[in-house]
């Protein structure tokens, strides 16, 4: 199995280890250099064992090593493609009050097209790749899934809300094969906070074993902190459970509504919490990433859904397209017009549609919204 991969990423040349963090950017020349000897049983070039050890700490300068059983090196592609997002599945356990997706219903392509869309995704260029849902890991070709995927070549993120990170298949396949990143949702720091907002009972516990079995076996981990209504007291305690597991941590605390435009979870924003600092200052979303959802649709990103491409039937080519969708998209503006604000918007026209669809209170998402609460 391989330890290292050697990609062209937008335009660039990257080696990266999987389960690792940092890389190293080489020439093309190097590149080529990797290329042509990836399939053989040449050792491994000074140059990349002296970055190994310097960067990961990792003796490659061993008897039997050789560029075929150690380097996967990627081909280049027709795409500048890097990252994707794959929704396997939008079936969940939980039933959260802030989520984004409208319908969570449990189906998706059968196994043998999952692996010819991981193929796709493979040729397109992703070396990024991002595992959602719904909840990845109840899809139940998941494991099947990841193992295609890291052994492609992909550097994997799974986003999940952690309540089945303790299952042994699960911990011991990404022991094995080790994610880039595990980013777990946090919705609060005890059971009554995190079971109100899931609407699950026993979440908290389940979520905590997942979070033990993750950090003893050294994933990556990142906690993705929601702030609601429910928990919002409970900030610093979400900060603390971060540490305790050696995880990273984000906050969100801006509620969307669902993407295709109704307004049930904006009753989960906890008041005072709307972040009103960022400004948007444009997006990559259909260029040089793109989104995929459980049936093969390819579209700019979870959010500008419109006109997806079909990737079961137009194959490749069909991304061709997506820049213009996604151009298309960003440029519509919708319910707004003749705005002296929109250089300073804080989300993007895809979102702010969603908001307006929803009929959104003004200042969740438009800066004339503040003016009207002064």
């Amino acid at each position: 199995m391989h330890q290292l991969i050697a990609s062209p990423y937008n335009g660039k040349f990257l080696i990266a280890r999987p389960g690792s963090k940092g890389g190293m950017r080489i020439p093309r020349t190097l590149y080529e250099e990797l290329a042509s000897t990836a399939e053989s049983s040449s050792p491994l070039p000074a140059w990349l064992l002296d970055h190994a050890l310097t960067a990961w700490g990792l003796d490659l300068d061993l008897e039997g090593t050789v560029m075929r059983e150690t380097v996967l090196v990627r081909p280049e592609t027709r795409l500048g493609y890097g990252r994707a997002t794959y929704e396997i599945n939008k079936g969940c356990n939980f039933n959260c009050e802030h989520c984004y997706l409208a319908e969570r219903k449990f189906e998706g392509l059968s196994w043998p097209d999952k692996v010819r869309l991981l193929h796709l995704l493979r040729d397109a260029g992703v070396l990024w790749l991002q595992f959602t849902g719904g909840e990845p890991l109840i899809d139940r070709d998941f494991t099947d899934a990841y193992t295609l995927a890291h052994r492609s070549g992909m550097l994997i993120e799974i986003l999940t809300n952690g309540s089945r990170l303790h299952r042994p298949e699960i911990i011991n396949l990404l022991r094995d094969l080790p994610p880039h990143k595990v980013t777990v949702s946090l919705y609060g720091a005890t059971p009554g906070s995190f079971d109100a907002l899931t609407r699950k009972p026993g979440a908290f516990k389940l979520v905590e074993k997942g979070l033990i079995a993750a950090h003893e076996a050294g994933l990556a981990l990142e906690l993705a902190l929601i702030i609601t209504r429910h928990n919002a007291h409970e900030l610093n305690a979400m900060h603390a459970l971060a540490e305790r597991y050696g995880a990273g941590s984000q906050e969100y605390s801006t509620i969307s509504p669902t993407y295709t435009g109704t307004p049930e979870p904006l009753a989960a924003q906890a008041p005072g919490f709307l972040d009103k600092t960022s400004v948007f200052k444009g997006c990559p979303a259909g260029h040089t990433f793109f989104h995929v959802d459980p049936h093969g649709l390819a579209t700019m990103c979870k959010v500008g859904r419109e006109n997806p491409v079909d990737l079961m039937t137009e194959g490749l080519d069909g991304l061709f397209r997506l820049p213009g969708i996604a151009d298309a998209q960003m440029l519509r503006t919708g319910g707004c017009g003749g705005c002296q604000l929109s250089g300073t918007c804080r989300v993007c026209r895809p979102l702010a549609k969603a908001y307006q669809e929803a009929k959104a209170p003004l200042n969740t998402y438009c800066q004339h919204g503040e003016e009207e609460t002064r």
